[in-house]
């Protein structure tokens, strides 16, 4: 019950939000210091450091697939803002940068989630439907162009890869995140093509992988971006400390398995059979560390 009302209030917010703040404008720096004091800590974060982690030192592993859904309450940090501000970014906002940075490198998830297919920054840009977009014809009958900006709003889930594993060396389980791949759901839309004609709406939902993130590659950006703290706005923490603490809700979809790692929805019917299949092999990972210990 708990989590079905997070959810609803997740969604109300978001939706008496969306109509102002999905609107793309341009960032302009300030002119002023917009603040009392100049705030350098976040830009000298770096990384909390793994453990060193050895083969003969991993006893079992399983990896996982899960979904962010940014409708929950406790993810709404990953979602906002949807627009560009001065001291802050949402977690797109944030890889989009570093991708047109040349930072990191992103991977075509049309192709798998295993890093093998470099993307460029322009396929990146058309993923999240922005880049130069048809508006309409020229008098000689050509293509007429404009730039749009990327539809940060449209990015409503993420989805992770992840490794399990018993670490023997110091006795516990550990996470370690492989990927991460920003999900875009919208709404298609029709264009006629003609100038001034307005975009018609065809009803039907789609849901686009836009490209994959090697997450330590991506970790010492995230280390320097902060996110937005309710309770104390002097002391923000950042997108890195939200994932190495595990700061996020979020459920299975899918698990390393001999079937081409299919996903739980290829094998289950419907929702419910879907949140308990995510359910027990969530309750495997954790009962495979409780069943090494003796009591």
């Amino acid at each position: 019950m708990r989590r079905s009302l997070c959810i609803i209030f997740g969604i109300i917010t978001l939706a008496s939000i969306a109509a102002s703040s999905f609107a793309q404008t341009i960032k302009k720096e300030s002119l002023v210091r917009d603040g009392i004091y100049v705030k350098e800590t976040i830009k000298e974060r770096e990384p909390v450091p793994y453990p060193s982690l050895r083969e003969a030192d991993v006893m079992w592993s399983k990896r996982v697939w899960r979904v962010i859904d940014l409708h929950e309450k406790m993810n709404l940090p990953f979602y906002f803002p949807t627009v560009e501000m001065q001291d802050r970014k949402s977690l797109i906002q944030t890889l989009y940068d570093a991708v047109k940075k040349g930072e990191v490198v992103a991977y075509d998830p049309d192709v798998d989630d295993e890093f093998t297919t470099p993307m460029s920054f322009n396929e990146c840009e058309t993923k999240l439907g922005g880049g130069m977009m048809q508006v309409g014809k020229n008098d000689d009958g050509s293509p007429k162009t404009q730039y749009a900006d990327p539809k940060w709003g449209d990015i409503k889930e993420f989805l992770v890869k992840e490794e399990w594993f018993f670490d023997k060396k110091y006795s516990k389980m550990e996470c370690r995140i492989i990927g991460i791949c920003p999900i875009r759901i919208y709404y298609k839309t029709l264009n006629t093509g003609e100038e001034n004609a307005d975009e018609e709406n065809t009803g039907n939902l789609t849901k686009v992988k836009t490209f994959w993130i090697y997450f330590p590659e991506i970790r010492k950006v995230l280390a320097n971006t902060s996110v937005f703290n309710d309770n104390n706005n002097a002391q923000r923490i950042s997108f890195d400390d939200l994932f190495f603490f595990r700061r996020f809700d979020s459920y299975i979809v899918q698990e390393g398995n001999v079937y081409n790692n299919r996903m739980i929805n290829a094998y289950t019917l419907g929702g419910i059979p879907n949140m308990e299949e995510s359910e027990r092999i969530r309750n495997d990972i954790f009962d495979t560390e409780h069943d090494l210990w003796e009591f």
